[in-house]
């Protein structure tokens, strides 16, 4: 009797299972399918049941605008953009003054909450000026030069201003070559940031921004190149990611009246932004040499015994063309062919190069110099 009410009840529910399925299904697909039909689609109950059908598996293209996206990351460094105006030092704007120079309007940011505003040199005139910064808002204020730093050609005014907006800065190492940026401007004659998207197209690390073909221990190496249009527009103002941090400034060195374009990794602006608050711009070490910046290529095609450092180098051959007169690099006995391969214990690399390791210490100090000098090993110390 028992196993006959078992079956029973296994008989009924297998029926319920199947009668649900079948009832789904007919819900979600049959039914909707007759309503579409011509012969069905007059019965008002197919009609209802179809109403309340769940698609399943819709698929919805979603529509991403990259000018918007631009938008959105220009928006948050925009107020940090100013316009700086020098201009002679006399009564009248339009006159010129002792180095020629008129009027000029160049890019700056703002990098600290009290008013310390940096550019690149060749941005504003420098000497005999004066200064006036346009900011976003609208307001106008003077400025004082702070200072120009020789290693990296950037340059820093100060206005009197407190809780200014002020950009943030990305870990240039962290960037790579393809990279989307955008470089913003504001170097025209009323206040008005220009735009300009592009990519990042190489680090070059042998590149010095000396003006000559040598590379000089005084100047900053190793830049990131990229493609803006209009590049000349952009002096002096930040370039910065999908994130809206900066990871470089666009500078500019010519050589044989042909001007080049870069950009000064982030990493490399923050030491220099550190230098000018604590006020030592005046103290950046100088060694006195021009040198090649050695690579495993130029080893290779050298047949030189190391891959990296710098190698104290003339054009002509000549040890008074690569060893400035009366330099602490000439004081400490250094001659041409010596290559330095590192400053104290930092071991010079495509990374780290000898001017960014030279420029950790100030004027007055005394260090250590690594030197291969015909395949002998010397320590030689060097009074800044």
């Amino acid at each position: 009797m028992t196993k006959k009410i078992t079956k029973k009840v296994i008989f009924i529910l297998i029926l319920m299972i199947f009668g649900g399925l079948g009832g789904i299904i007919a819900d979600r697909y049959f039914f909707p399918y007759l309503s579409a039909t011509k012969i069905f689609s007059r019965y008002e109950f197919l009609k209802k049941g179809s109403e309340n059908t769940t698609i399943i598996n819709k698929t919805e293209q979603v529509v991403i605008k990259e000018e918007t996206s631009i938008s959105k990351i220009t928006s948050q460094i925009s107020s940090a953009i100013v316009n700086i105006i020098s201009y002679p030092n006399s009564d009248q704007k339009n006159v010129l003054n002792k180095s020629g120079n008129v009027s000029k309007n160049g890019t700056g940011t703002i990098v600290t909450g009290d008013g310390i505003i940096m550019t690149y040199a060749s941005a504003i005139n420098l000497e005999d000026s004066k200064y006036e910064i346009m900011t976003y808002d609208g307001n106008v204020y003077a400025a004082t030069l702070l200072g120009v730093d020789s290693y990296s050609n950037l340059a820093f005014l100060k206005v009197e201003a407190s809780n200014l907006a002020v950009v943030s800065f990305a870990d240039s190492d962290s960037i790579k070559a393809g990279e989307k940026v955008v470089a913003v401007a504001n170097s025209f004659g009323s206040y008005s940031n220009r735009y300009s998207a592009g990519l990042i197209g190489y680090f070059n690390a042998g590149y010095n921004l000396s003006k000559s073909v040598l590379a000089s221990s005084e100047k900053l190496e190793g830049i990131y190149e990229a493609d803006f249009n209009f590049q000349k527009y952009f002096i002096g103002g930040p370039v910065v990611d999908y994130n809206g941090q900066v990871v470089g400034i666009t500078g500019v060195v010519e050589r044989d009246n042909v001007q080049s374009f870069f950009l000064i990794p982030s990493n490399k602006v923050k030491v220099v932004i550190d230098r000018a608050i604590k006020k030592e711009l005046e103290l950046n070490p100088v060694l006195g040499i021009y040198y090649v910046p050695l690579s495993k290529t130029y080893a290779i095609e050298n047949n030189l015994s190391v891959e990296a450092g710098a190698l104290i180098y003339s054009t002509f051959g000549q040890q008074g063309l690569a060893i400035i007169a009366n330099s602490p690099a000439q004081k400490a006995g250094l001659k041409l062919g010596d290559i330095i391969t590192a400053v104290g214990d930092q071991s010079i690399t495509l990374e780290k190069s000898f001017p960014d390791l030279l420029y950790t210490h100030k004027k007055g100090e005394q260090i250590k110099l690594v030197v291969l000098r015909d395949g002998q090993t010397l320590d030689i110390l060097v009074q800044l």
